[in-house]
C-alpha cells in the first residue's frame, strides 16, 4: 500500500482528499501545516505528498526546499496543490523541486491520475 500525505489546513479539501485516496488503496496521512508535515513526512517516508503553498507556521515552499535539501527525503514525490495561480509561483515550486503543480480548484480524477502516473514513473527507475 503506497503512502500519501496530504498538507492542506483547509478542512474540506483534506477531507475529500483523504476519502477519494482511501478509496484507491492508499494510506494517507494528513497534516495542516508545514511543521507538522516536516514532522510526519520524517517519521512515515511517504511515497507522495500532496502539498499546499498557503498554510500557517512554515509555508509549502519553505517544507518543499527543506525535503529537497535532506538526502533521505529528497527522493519523495511532491504535487504541489495551490490557490496561487500566477506563472511565477508555479515556476518557484517547480524549480525547488516539486514534480507537478497543480492549481485549485481542481479535478479530482485527473490528481488520482497524476499521483498513479508519477508513483509509476518512480518504479520504472
Amino acid at each position: 500500500m503506497k503512502k500519501l500525505l496530504i498538507v492542506d489546513d483547509e478542512p474540506n479539501i483534506v477531507m475529500s482528499l483523504e476519502y477519494l485516496f482511501q478509496k484507491e488503496n492508499f494510506e494517507v496521512f494528513i497534516a495542516r501545516d508545514g511543521a507538522e508535515a516536516i514532522e510526519i513526512t520524517e517519521k512515515v517516508l511517504p511515497d507522495i505528498i500532496l502539498l499546499d503553498i498557503m498554510m500557517p507556521k512554515v509555508d509549502g515552499y519553505q517544507v518543499l526546499n527543506y525535503l529537497k535539501s535532506v538526502e533521505e527525503l529528497s527522493q519523495i514525490k511532491v504535487i504541489i496543490l495551490s490557490a496561487k495561480t500566477k506563472i511565477s509561483d508555479v515556476e518557484l515550486g517547480l524549480q525547488l523541486g516539486a514534480d507537478k503543480y497543480v492549481t485549485k480548484p481542481f479535478s479530482t480524477k485527473k490528481l488520482v491520475a497524476d499521483v498513479v502516473e508519477l508513483l509509476n514513473k518512480n518504479t520504472k527507475k
